[in-house]
């Protein structure tokens, strides 16, 4: 027998969490922008933090959220890890234009503005996805999409790992600018890794409730 409830489930978890994607894509395009167009890298590096502080309010809101709700339209476990997840790539996106200011970068390289479209590219397919979650009949895009998520950050590993070859090759004579690009580098791949995170939380979310 079906078991009903007679609380109504706290749908704003959903609300927030499309907040929190689109929050994201503005962060993740300015990043894009960020060293696409290198200048007012004080500026930009600030408007990451604002950003990155704005997803931390959604986070802390979502959190609280789960503490004080009696019934949650997925399970608690699944909310707080997504919530989580999110942030980390949030995060990540303002470590990587923070430490390239902090760092007094002078230009860009290539594969950290590559870095930065794929980071872009996942933060547009999290928002599309996570929408969705509220309608049980996309549940199989959704699987596709994540699907689709973990291919990005293969790319993205690849991206990393050949910079880094490069890196090594090309600065070998220049420790300090090893060990700054390394660090942005990191920022960036875990950005992406983050993402694939988001990906496997909302696989796991979908499967249990398909």
């Amino acid at each position: 027998m079906a078991k009903f409830s007679l609380i109504p489930k706290d749908m704003e978890f959903y609300d927030l969490f499309e907040e929190g994607t689109s929050n994201l894509v503005v962060a993740a395009k300015k990043l894009v922008d960020f060293f696409d167009h290198y200048e007012n890298v004080e500026e930009k590096a600030k408007e990451l933090k604002a950003l990155e502080h704005e997803g931390d309010v959604i986070t802390h809101e979502i959190i609280a959220r789960v503490h004080r709700s009696f019934v949650t339209p997925i399970d608690r476990e699944d909310i707080t890890l997504l919530a989580h997840s999110l942030d980390d790539v949030m995060d990540f996106i303002e470590a990587a234009g923070r430490t390239a200011h902090l760092y007094h970068i002078a230009q860009p390289r290539e594969p950290a503005r590559e870095l930065a479209r794929i980071v872009v590219e996942m933060a547009v397919k999290l928002n599309e996805v996570v929408p969705r979650l509220r309608h049980r009949d996309q549940f199989p895009w959704i699987l596709k999409q994540c699907v689709e998520i973990n291919t990005l950050e293969n790319e993205a590993d690849d991206v990393q790992h050949a910079a880094l070859a490069e890196l090594f090759e090309v600065c070998s004579a220049d420790t300090c600018e090893v060990i700054k690009w390394r660090e942005i580098y990191g920022h960036l791949e875990n950005a992406t890794d983050r993402g694939e995170d988001v990906a496997n939380v909302l696989e796991g979310i979908v499967l249990k409730h398909a």
